[in-house]
């Protein structure tokens, strides 16, 4: 599995955080940026992350901001992006199983690292249960 991850500046320290726990786990990361704690925009890097898993060249994406909101609603921007801001491991549970979102959100100061790593791990080990579910998803990835 590859994952893209882009952040802003208040996203980057728990990008980092997360991209070496990632590599642990043996997960190919594509590293979009930013690349130091220097102030940037996050719509740029919600898109990139975004259009890296819409065109395939990352399974999945996580997005890091200082809070996540608004990295999350730049990346729901990018048609076929399902991207969840998840604030705990029931959220990204959920995430999953119900709404097949491929990308996570997550705040840089917001959420501790612990928490992150949690949400993270359940995210990639949960399965979209498809079924009932697979009409809300066709009903997003249309609208």
């Amino acid at each position: 599995m590859k994952i893209a991850l882009a952040s802003d500046h208040g996203g980057f320290e728990l990008k980092e955080t997360i991209k070496k726990y990632l590599e642990e786990l043996g997960v190919e990361v594509l590293d979009l940026g930013t690349h130091t704690t220097e102030s940037v925009d996050y719509p740029n890097y919600g898109k990139i992350c975004g259009e890296a898993v819409v065109s395939g060249k990352a399974d999945r994406g996580i997005v890091f901001c200082g809070t996540g909101i608004g990295i999350s609603i730049a990346a729901n921007k990018v048609k076929g992006v399902r991207c969840a801001l998840c604030t705990d491991v029931s959220m990204a549970e959920m995430a999953r199983k119900h709404n097949d979102a491929n990308l996570l959100a997550l705040g840089g100061r917001t959420t501790d690292t612990e928490t992150a790593r949690a949400i993270t791990k359940v995210w990639l080990e949960t399965a979209f249960e498809g079924g009932r579910h697979q009409r809300r998803v066709d009903m997003l990835d249309n609208m």
